[in-house]
């Protein structure tokens, strides 16, 4: 057995590893750097966290959100590791003792926050363990942090480089689960990685499943969704603070414990309610894209959007919140297309280089294109992310496959109203014109005289905007943000409007919502009396965590409950087998467990 099986073994409570984590703790071990790809629940951690117990010296790790740096060193201690952390939460008594606790060689693993590790004073505090040969190395987590191009930028990603100019002998491994092919070269251009190993695992996540719904009565919607996920957690994204309060609010009244979260609201009920979220089981957070990275929460078992992300990246990373403990969960969503046209005109709008403005409206095309797609979603996203896969059974798309239907004429009409009405309007109008819906507006514009008046009213309202979106999502119109997200066609649409091609859209299908609940990991699995001792682990895990002040997923995962519950463990030893116990939780918990796994017997 070598050394990385034996201490994953003994600390973490496992017996091998997943995909190319030990290729990765070896290539580390040995010296190298590496860029690591891997999604959301694929391991990650542990690539920087076993080097950095294999290796002299003590590992330290970048990590940009100081609630994610207390998870960590919560689950470490737990697991026996010496592990610390150093950030803003903390007062300079308590900082300067982990400081102490560093330099004499006492930590295993220390967090740090960008800022804090770019000082002059930790900058020296390095070069004092660098002389002394303690440094195990430098791991950066959440490394698309340093994408110019992305929503979670931090300029102080981009200093890091320093790391390899002031310690090029000390390994770095930079680590993300969300990089398209442009995020990636950007991470190895600035930190200095171009020598580096990259390890991109599978960005497939197949215990998600992916609906995307046109939006109606979106409250409605939200709430038939959430009527399958009762006492479960989950997050609930929307693109405004005010939506999120507004939101939060209503869900509040129909009995659900939710809360809201965005920048606005003072640091105090943002960690506030970030705690409950972490360590209560039936919480749903209501929050903007200002929530969410770095939360290490496995069992949050549903994300719903309900504005449209702005683009693919930001989708995969913020569904990717769902189902860290690899039991089933959902990523449902609604949007509409004045979505689309809100993106653009921030876009449009922004004080962006050109260059970044291009880039920023391909996403969201790409993005669009995604919630057009007439086949399996899942392929679509990984092709996004240069993977190829089959038709996964397990998105909306898959299991009600959307009819297509001839809609050459259909886009004609549309594009002909468009045309005739100067370029000036957006889709509703165009569609009380093509319906022959004689609205104060029409009468206004004289639009009810135009040929192309009541041409359309053989299709209802939610066809026409299908058709609206879909002709966007082709890229045949675009949304002009300068003028009020009025749509204008493209050179692209001259086939279509000439009649010199066919255009096959996908027909709107109401389906009904299949719940991923009933196929999750749940006492239900186990014969009563298993199902029985399962919820009493979970009732002494829960009030452990409360004696400790940490989440219950700290002490152990449900996954570990369900298995202790199945095999009933009678010794130490036995224990040991059980996936996610390791030696630090038998000396800690193991009489504990064993007098709940053999009081039946």
């Amino acid at each position: 057995m070598s050394a990385a099986i034996r201490r994953l073994r003994a600390v973490f409570g496992y017996d091998s590893f997943r995909g190319a984590q030990e290729e990765i703790v070896g290539h580390i071990v040995e010296g190298g750097d590496a860029l690591v790809l891997m999604p959301t629940g694929g391991g990650k951690s542990l690539c920087y966290q076993l080097p950095s117990l294999l290796r002299p010296g003590c590992g330290i790790v970048v990590s940009p959100l100081i609630a994610l740096m207390q998870d960590q060193v919560d689950a470490l201690l737990q697991a026996g590791v010496k592990a610390a952390f150093l950030n803003s939460s903390q007062d300079f008594t308590t900082a300067a003792e982990t400081e102490q606790r560093l330099l004499r060689g006492e930590l295993d693993l220390l967090y740090i926050a960008p800022e804090r590790l770019l000082t002059e004073r930790f900058l020296s505090l390095l070069d004092r363990l660098h002389g002394r040969a303690q440094l195990a190395l430098f791991a950066i987590d959440e490394a698309h942090c340093v994408s110019q191009w992305g929503h979670d930028f931090r300029p102080e990603y981009i200093q890091l480089s320093i790391l390899h100019q002031k310690f090029p002998t000390v390994p770095r491994v930079a680590l993300t689960a969300t990089a398209d092919a442009l995020t990636r070269d950007e991470i190895v251009h600035r930190l200095g990685l171009a020598e580096a190993r990259i390890f991109v695992a599978s960005f497939d996540r197949p215990n998600i499943r992916y609906t995307i719904v046109e939006r109606d009565n979106p409250r409605k919607q939200l709430l038939g969704f959430l009527a399958d996920h009762r006492g479960e957690a989950g997050i609930v994204y929307c693109l405004s603070r005010k939506k999120v309060d507004e939101t939060a609010a209503w869900l509040q009244t129909q009995g659900i414990d939710a809360r809201p979260y965005h920048a606005g609201l003072d640091a105090e009920m943002r960690r506030e309610h970030q705690q409950r979220f972490v360590r209560d089981d039936a919480v749903v957070m209501v929050a903007t894209i200002a929530f969410g990275m770095g939360i290490d929460k496995p069992d949050v078992r549903f994300v719903a959007h309900l504005d449209l992300p702005k683009s693919l990246e930001a989708y995969y990373q913020e569904t990717g919140r769902a189902g860290r403990d690899g039991e089933p969960a959902e990523a449902w969503m609604t949007y509409g297309l004045n979505d689309v046209v809100i993106h653009r005109q921030r876009i449009d709008e922004s004080a962006a280089p050109e260059e970044q403005k291009r880039i920023e409206r391909q996403k969201l095309d790409a993005m669009l294109a995604y919630c057009e797609a007439a086949g399996c979603r899942r392929t679509v996203l990984l092709n996004y992310f240069g993977e190829t896969r089959n038709a996964c059974g397990n998105c909306d798309t898959c299991q009600t496959p959307p009819e297509l239907w001839d809609g050459t004429v259909a886009a004609q009409k549309f594009m002909s109203a468009l045309l005739r009405t100067g370029q000036r309007f957006g889709a509703a109008h165009l569609i009380d014109i093509l319906r022959g819906k004689a609205t104060e507006k029409v009468g206004q514009f004289g639009h009810d005289r135009l040929q192309t008046f009541g041409v359309g009213a053989d299709l209802d309202e939610a066809t026409w905007r299908s058709v609206a979106r879909q002709l966007l999502a082709g890229g045949l119109l675009y949304a002009d943000a300068q003028h009020y997200g009025a749509l204008r066609l493209t050179d692209a649409a001259r086939p279509v409007l000439k009649g010199e091609t066919t255009l096959m859209l996908r027909r709107q299908v109401i389906a009904k919502h299949k719940s991923a609940k009933a196929r999750r990991i749940a006492p239900a699995d186990l014969p009563p009396a298993d199902a029985s001792l399962f919820d009493t682990l979970r009732q002494w895990r829960g009030q452990t965590a409360r004696e400790q002040g940490v989440p219950a997923y700290v002490i152990l995962h449900d996954r570990t409950l369900h298995e202790l519950a199945a095999r009933r463990p009678r010794t130490p030893d036995e224990l040991l087998d059980i996936g996610g116990i390791g030696e630090a939780k038998v000396n800690r918990y193991g009489a504990a467990l064993l007098s709940l796994t053999t009081a039946s017997e």
